[in-house]
């Protein structure tokens, strides 16, 4: 058939499964390649952290793939082709996130050494509100990572028609495979690999997409033509779900709580050598994002300029926008061996990228945070073991969850929604520790338990009552160019329907349903950050906090943490750096937990003096 005219498509061919079989290969092997090269430095710190000798590059790369996953190969450009180019102005909240993240977190993580980021919350507060964090973070992740894992399995069964729950198994086997054997180094070099495979596919689809149409100007025409050009709007309505101010402020402070306090990304910055390199993976991870949406948004900007006469999903050649990008594919690469099994390695590199690092960070928080203080002296063998068991235990809830994330409605929105629901309220938590002298634990728990339940309220509400299309403003499509009688209906999954979960049609909204439940989902993160906050701080007010006993200062931002790298070449001048004795007395290496039973393992050839 012609592109754009509806009906089937093609399917994969055996080139396809050729390159999509290559990477999977490929992606392990980086993995095993990983596990065997570190297999004589067989520490928990080794598999966790990679031993804290990572440069800015691998981890920034990393940092990037970890949430660019399946879920923005397969729901940006279905974004893009819906609704237009506001969802662009996220690159104004990756600088703002990155900007707070390297200049207000990393050097307080950094500076107390921590293998969890919640060890701070028993610093700064005492060992329930940990527990409680760390608890809120793993059912966070294993959620989002379940929606990770199902957005490539739908696109897989979408063009080959492979079975939907063998691809989810396969998916987390491999994942479990390269984590369990190679830690966190494993983590980052696949991560590397596949975040250029993700690219490599956008790419592919753009390109065929220009000869199409004729270049990427005519593309670039008929989106302004359609309206999905209009990419600000600086309406004020807490309602709108996409204006400048829902994205740059409520979506700013949403990839704050991600990349700020995250387990899975923290784990990243803190492997690295030298805060200068931490700093700079957060820096160049900010380009990666850039220009990972840009390609995932042209590439919807691609399909609406061939579908703007013959729009799949009316035709019902889909059932959900979530498949509109495979739908494409198949539609324009088939006649190109090779090339669609590339788009899928794409989409499936994003999904191990990510769910390899949420494996890696859940064992992390659980064994420093529920083993370790409960069996203070376990060996490195007993560790190294157990890092591994639950390596495995993670993986196979992580696909368990799939099912769940199957009932979600658009794979994108609903992912973000997690992270606003559960990542603000801690969000705040975190910031009352780090800026108020006179937040205590009693305030700091009311004020996290208040706003996790006012931001789960609205949220779920949302996806019981989603909201109407005037307050989300879908842009018009057309079916005027498809062909009579092309109509398909053999394409679309049968699995698992990806609808909302949305009451029957004869059961009447309540008036909060236009309201509350209407609010943008990116507004919930800071609106639970600021329950958070306010409850925190009034209620310690009220019990005593301001008279509390004296804190460590180590457990604030300091002035001199603002916008400074530390590249000092002396203690006197830098006092986290490091000082050695033996041959040479300074390593430069500022990592807080380097020891010297570490460095004499890496002096050798692995340490770069700075």
């Amino acid at each position: 058939m012609m592109a754009g005219d509806g009906g089937p498509t093609a399917t994969f061919s055996v080139w396809d499964y050729v390159v999509f079989a290559g990477m999977v290969l490929g992606a392990a092997g980086i993995g095993l390649f990983q596990a065997f090269r570190s297999r004589k430095e067989n520490s928990s710190e080794e598999f966790l952290l990679g031993g804290r000798q990572m440069t800015a590059v691998p981890v920034a790369m990393s940092l990037t793939a970890s949430f660019m996953s399946g879920i923005t190969v397969i729901g940006t450009p279905a974004e893009a082709y819906k609704y237009g180019t506001a969802f662009w102005l996220f690159a104004f909240s990756y600088a703002i996130m990155s900007t707070i993240t390297a200049e207000i977190f990393v050097p307080l993580f950094y500076r107390l050494g921590i293998t969890s980021t919640y060890e701070y919350l028993e610093l700064r507060f005492n060992k329930v509100i940990r527990v409680i964090g760390t608890s809120m973070y793993i059912v966070q992740t294993v959620l989002y990572t379940g929606m990770v894992i199902y957005a490539p399995a739908l696109a897989l069964n979408q063009i080959t028609g492979l079975d939907l729950w063998g691809v989810l198994v396969a998916t987390g086997i491999v994942c479990i495979i390269y984590c369990t054997l190679g830690g966190l180094k494993a983590v980052i070099w696949t991560d590397v690999f596949q975040m250029v495979i993700m690219l490599a596919g956008f790419i592919a689809v753009i390109a065929r997409g220009a000869v199409i149409q004729g270049g990427l100007g005519k593309i670039w025409m008929d989106n302004y033509n359609g309206g999905r050009l209009d990419t600000f709007s600086f309406d004020p309505d807490p309602l709108r779900r996409h204006s400048f101010w829902t994205i740059v402020v409520g979506g700013s402070l949403m990839w704050v709580s991600m990349y700020a306090i995250n387990q899975s990304q923290v784990q990243r910055y803190i492997s690295c050598k030298s805060m200068t390199h931490a700093k700079m993976s957060l820096y160049v991870n900010m380009v990666g994002l850039w220009v990972t949406v840009s390609l995932a948004m042209f590439s919807g900007l691609t399909m609406y300029s061939i579908y703007k006469d013959c729009d799949p999903l009316t035709n019902k050649d889909v059932n959900s926008s979530d498949q509109l990008l495979p739908y494409l594919v198949m539609d324009i690469l088939a006649e190109f061996p090779g090339l669609p099994g590339l788009f899928v390695a794409a989409a499936y590199s994003g999904t191990l990228s990510t769910v390899s690092s949420s494996i890696n960070a859940l064992v992390a928080v659980t064994v420093e945070d529920f083993v370790k203080p409960l069996w203070p002296n376990l060996s490195e063998k007993q560790l190294s073991w157990l890092n591994m068991g639950m390596s495995v235990f993670f993986g196979a809830f992580c696909i368990a969850m799939a099912a769940v994330a199957s009932l979600m409605g658009s794979i994108l929105q609903a992912a973000l929604s997690v992270f606003g629901m559960i990542s603000g309220p801690l969000l705040g938590l975190f910031l009352l520790g780090m800026f108020f002298r006179c937040a205590n634990s009693i305030g700091s728990l009311s004020g996290l338990i208040l706003g996790l339940i006012i931001t789960l309220w609205v949220g779920i509400g949302a996806q019981v009552y989603p909201p109407l299309p005037n307050k989300t403003n879908p842009l018009p499509l057309s079916v005027d160019g498809c062909k009579t009688g092309d109509t398909n209906l053999t394409t679309t999954v049968t699995a698992w329907p990806m609808t909302p979960l949305t009451t029957e049609p004869s059961v009447v909204r309540p008036a909060i349903a236009d309201s509350w439940y209407s609010l943008s989902y990116l507004y919930f993160c800071p609106v639970a950050m600021l329950v958070t906050m306010s409850t925190g701080l009034i209620i310690s007010a009220i019990t005593g906090g301001c008279k509390q006993e004296k804190i460590n200062p180590d457990m604030f931002v300091r002035k001199k943490d603002l916008f400074c790298f530390s590249c000092s070449r002396t203690r006197s001048e830098n006092p986290d750096l490091v000082e050695k004795t033996g041959p040479e007395h300074l390593y430069g290496l500022d990592n807080p937990q380097f020891t010297d039973h570490e460095l004499k393992l890496k002096d050798s050839d692995k340490i770069t003096k700075l």
